[in-house]
């Protein structure tokens, strides 16, 4: 009898364990399927940013990248050749790299030039640990109403991105 109550005791403890385990390594976007509480600086203007800032009831991209990627390079390059896809959605790219680097990012491709496009500096990398980045360039797309859709990661073509939308 003793035996069966240690080994009911044993996998009894086992599902806790493993339970924290698969908690611990879930993204937090999947776990919280809305748009995540980020605060950017943004160029050109050093201004601040936020998810307050977001105009309503508009499907938004976010994009995490590095300016000195080459994904990230082609990626915005081909964001760019396909801008007529987007016009009714809103674009945040964000960079953990200083604000210096992401401007000049953002002056070499005249991004400024696209008004659903906002760049900035994400200072604390909040957005690329909400997402666990493992690959530049990583882009969520959030419906209309703010609810996560699709999770795409690097070498994604914006011609696909468009089919979710």
């Amino acid at each position: 009898m003793k035996k069966i109550v240690l080994i009911f005791m044993y996998c009894f403890a086992a599902l806790f364990c493993k339970a924290q385990i698969v908690g611990d390594t879930m993204p937090a976007y999947k776990r919280l399927p809305s748009i995540p509480p980020f605060k950017l600086i943004v160029t050109p203007d050093s201004t601040a940013f936020s998810r307050d800032d977001l105009k309503k009831k508009k499907a938004t991209i976010i994009m995490v990248f590095s300016p000195d990627c080459d994904h990230c390079i082609h990626s915005t390059e081909d964001l760019i050749a396909h801008y007529d896809l987007f016009k009714k959605v809103q674009i945040i790219m964000v960079s953990a790299l200083p604000y210096g680097y992401v401007k000049k990012f953002c002056n070499d491709f005249k991004l400024s030039n696209y008004p659903i496009i906002k760049v900035g500096e994400d200072k604390n990398y909040f957005l690329g640990s909400f997402y666990q980045v493992k690959s530049f360039p990583s882009i969520c797309l959030y419906s209309k109403k703010g609810k996560f859709k699709q999770y795409f990661d690097s070498n994604t073509k914006w011609e696909t991105i468009a089919k979710f939308l």
